[in-house]
């Protein structure tokens, strides 16, 4: 087994993670918000006491705070967390008034919001694409070479030479695909669409469940099929619109597996001990760059995607919650009413501190704290 890495590596590789995930996800409102008109008065890296910034020609106040755990862009006019008109904000002068996030259309609203989730989507397929024109893409048949005796494939009724079609209705062109959706399901049963002998059928099988630990000890319960793959995989070089189409398909199929990860969490068919927060990003974060740059990398994209994802919850606080009640507001015709969304945002807060005090005692359990502290106190 690899032992982790120190905490000052662990904190290091977390900060360069987080800092520029933070950063790209904030400048997508901060250029959404420009393109559309509006005044930045701050764009912050971390929360509380300003550590260091400058102001730029525009008057945006650029910082860095001390507490690395988040970062935002207020716009002018941004004088509550509902975004609602105030009196401060009717007290401004009409040309000062214009050029603030309230007094633009909703439709404004709504894509300065988005942009922040949209470019953490974007900086995945970004990397994808730059992987997939450097070195190619792992291409393997979806046949069945050879099956494990006593597996859930032998249960299911599964035959070596079977090509595995789709699963759940999603198409299947690599058995790397395969791979990708079992793991995800372990004691579920998943609807096989398979050709054998030029004719198609359906089998149901259910994926036995197993611990797979890596080299750090980091334990993830997974689906096994006990099916494997014959020889005939390679590298494939894509073109330019490939590239593309594969990047925004890898992207996209990461956020399908969280929400089902999310799901099966919800209906309790995996524990909410394998929910993680800061601490756990920090340390994995470590283990990740002391493998080398390229896990790092991928490491950094998968978290790119969960925060994109994260933001687009419908929570208030969330931006998520934002573009719900400007959905609500579009079909309403007129805001949702202030003390509506106060209670709503006050809630929110409320939740997301509660999912943070929750994950990190995830986190210290992983590190093994609280049975330190029943050894010093036994």
């Amino acid at each position: 087994m690899t032992q982790s890495p120190g905490f000052f590596f662990s904190a290091l590789s977390f900060l360069l993670v987080i800092g520029p995930l933070i950063f790209i996800h904030e400048f997508g409102h901060y250029i959404a918000g420009r393109a559309c008109g509006v005044k930045a008065d701050v764009f912050s890296i971390g929360f509380g006491r300003e550590l260091f910034g400058w102001t730029d020609k525009r008057g945006t106040r650029w910082k860095v705070a001390w507490l690395p755990m988040g970062g935002y862009v207020k716009f002018a006019g941004d004088m509550n967390g509902a975004s609602q008109p105030s009196a401060d904000w009717l007290a401004l002068p009409p040309e000062e008034r214009r050029r603030t996030f309230q007094a633009k259309a909703i439709w404004q609203r709504f894509i300065i919001v988005l942009a922040g989730p949209a470019t953490n989507f974007l900086f995945a397929i970004t990397v994808f694409a730059a992987i997939f024109a450097t070195w190619g893409e792992p291409r393997t048949p979806p046949v069945v070479a050879s099956i494990v005796p006593g597996s859930a494939a032998v249960r299911a009724g599964f035959e070596p030479g079977d090509r595995i079609l789709a699963i759940g209705g999603r198409g299947i062109v690599r058995f790397e695909d395969i791979a990708q959706i079992v793991t995800l399901h372990p004691r579920e049963t998943l609807d096989f669409r398979i050709s054998r002998h030029g004719a198609e059928r359906d089998i149901l099988a259910v994926p036995d469940a197993e611990v797979l630990r890596d080299n750090f000890g980091n334990e993830t319960r997974a689906g096994k099929l006990g099916i494997a793959a014959g020889p005939g995989g390679e590298m494939v070089r894509l073109g330019p619109v490939e590239v593309v189409t594969e990047s925004v398909r890898y992207t996209f199929n990461a956020v399908g597996m969280m929400v089902d990860t999310l799901r099966q969490i919800v209906v309790g068919e995996r524990s909410t001990k394998e929910l993680g927060g800061p601490l756990g990003i920090a340390r994995i974060a470590g283990q990740q760059a002391s493998l080398g740059w390229f896990d790092f990398v991928l490491f950094m994209t998968m978290i790119s995607i969960n925060l994109g994802f994260i933001n687009l919850l419908p929570v208030p606080m969330l931006d998520g919650g934002h573009l719900f009640f400007y959905i609500v507001e579009a079909v309403r015709r007129r805001p949702v009413g202030a003390r509506v969304q106060e209670w709503a945002f006050r809630s929110g807060l409320a939740l997301l501190l509660t999912l943070m005090a929750f994950v990190t005692l995830n986190d210290l359990a992983s590190l093994g704290l609280w049975q330190r502290l029943a050894g010093l106190i036994g």
